[in-house]
């Protein structure tokens, strides 16, 4: 039997980031998940039974969830579902809890932007040539245009948290480091 579970649903409480005894980050929030079903007789649209689950992540995904995950925001969590229970005055008592394998937001409701967290830095998810040879140029079918040295700022006096990437029609776009927000993008 798998306990892998995936679930939809609405982050329903802030993200709660602490270190366990061991040193191991942790990270968690609370996650409601509603059914929806369509009566054909009215066309309308009605909640069904709401689903509450504990999201727990580790480690590296416990630094992710904190600094992306937010009240409020639909999310889609992968991991393994663990459900305990518990008497109190003669009545029994569930939690179910799953410990997270991948959480992301549920695009189906609006848009994200996405910055790898690796030791990787962020140019290199566009293809870049190799570096060059002292003394080599790179344009072998053409002369080599050096810029000239001016004591004006190449960058037109940019922002150094900014880096530029291409968008999918090619166009060269500056990206906050920051915030992971294309500039002039209008998301």
């Amino acid at each position: 039997m798998s306990e892998t579970i995936t679930i939809r649903g609405f982050v329903a409480t802030e993200v709660k980031s602490s270190t366990t005894p061991g040193g191991v980050a942790t990270a968690s929030f609370r996650i409601g998940s509603t059914s929806r079903r369509r009566d054909r007789e009215t066309g309308t649209w009605s909640d069904g039974h709401t689903n509450w689950f504990l999201v727990q992540g580790y480690r590296h995904l416990a630094g992710s969830i904190g600094c992306s995950i937010r009240k409020g925001q639909p999310v889609i969590v992968v991991g393994r579902l663990k459900i305990r229970s518990w008497e109190r005055d003669g009545r029994v008592y569930y939690s179910h809890t799953i410990d997270a394998e991948a959480v992301g937001h549920d695009l189906t409701w609006g848009t994200a932007n996405f910055i790898r967290s690796s030791a990787k830095p962020v140019l290199s998810l566009v293809d870049q040539e190799p570096p060059l040879a002292e003394g080599e140029h790179p344009a072998a079918d053409g002369p080599f245009d050096e810029p000239e040295d001016s004591d004006e700022d190449p960058d037109g006096g940019g922002d150094p948290a900014v880096a530029f990437i291409e968008d999918a029609n090619g166009e060269v776009v500056p990206l906050d480091l920051e915030t992971g927000e294309l500039a002039g993008s209008g998301v």
